[in-house]
């Protein structure tokens, strides 16, 4: 009974472990709903409220096709926030800090930090980034297979996904290699999901010593690339971590109707 007791004990930390993983993999990226550019929050194909949330998110920037600052801001469009800009955008990025948060021994996670409930199973701060290229959804004339994301470092992206070469494949099967960026330098180990909206539950990748991971792309159409990255705590008798989780989407052009 004692064996089958420590069996049980083990099956339950490493449960509670993944429920923990789980709980906290919601992310943020941009995509197209009804012509229109929207900023998304969930995991998979839960769409959640993100209007509700927008008091969270603490950047919001468009750029052009020079990566030269564009204004925009985020319009409540009924559940979903849509983009406004003062100018067309060739990309846009946002920073979204969802706060601390504890999970209690029942499961339940509430929006509080280790001060306040002592006896936590684990205590996070997250951090939600993205970055979207909206250039990309069009062959250009003299299409030649790939397709230019000279992504820049960006200040308020403390977690980054940049496609190495400035280079996208225009194909979905061929591969496309990324690396990874924590304030500004490649960090191994980070985990990557390849295809984050479709395949939420794939077995992640793992960043190199470069920061980099090669892979195939997934869709002939919308691409959600996520990152975690895992880092210490700034505040360890609040919380013992904190998830930065990123995003790199863009769509794939189709061929001609």
């Amino acid at each position: 009974m004692k064996l089958v007791s420590r069996y049980a004990a083990v099956a339950a930390v490493a449960a509670s472990l993944v429920t923990a993983s789980a709980a906290q993999a919601h992310g943020i990226w941009f995509a197209q709903r009804a012509k229109q550019l929207a900023m998304i929050y969930g995991v998979g194909t839960d769409d959640l409220d993100m209007v509700k949330r927008l008091p969270k998110v603490k950047s919001i920037q468009g750029y052009d096709a020079e990566w030269a600052p564009v204004a925009a801001t985020l319009q409540p469009a009924g559940l979903i926030p849509i983009v406004n800009s003062e100018a067309p955008v060739a990309a846009v990025s946002a920073v979204l800090d969802n706060g601390v948060w504890s999970k209690d021994k029942a499961g339940d996670w509430h929006q509080m930090g280790r001060d306040q409930m002592a006896d936590a199973i684990v205590s996070e701060r997250t951090i939600k980034y993205a970055v979207h290229l909206v250039g990309l959804s069009e062959r250009p004339e003299g299409f030649k297979g790939t397709l230019d994301a000279k992504v820049p470092i960006m200040a308020d992206q403390r977690l980054q996904i940049i496609p190495v070469d400035g280079q996208i494949p225009g194909d979905m099967g061929k591969p496309l290699r990324i690396k990874v960026l924590y304030d500004g330098k490649p960090v191994k180990g980070v985990q990557i999901k390849t295809d984050f909206v479709n395949d939420p539950d794939q077995k992640p990748l793992e960043t190199d010593a470069n920061g980099m991971v090669t892979f195939p792309l997934s869709n002939q159409g919308l691409n959600v690339i996520g990152a975690t990255y895992v880092g210490p705590s700034d505040q360890p008798k609040i919380y013992e971590k904190i998830e930065h989780f990123a995003t790199l989407s863009f769509v794939l052009p189709h061929l001609p109707e």
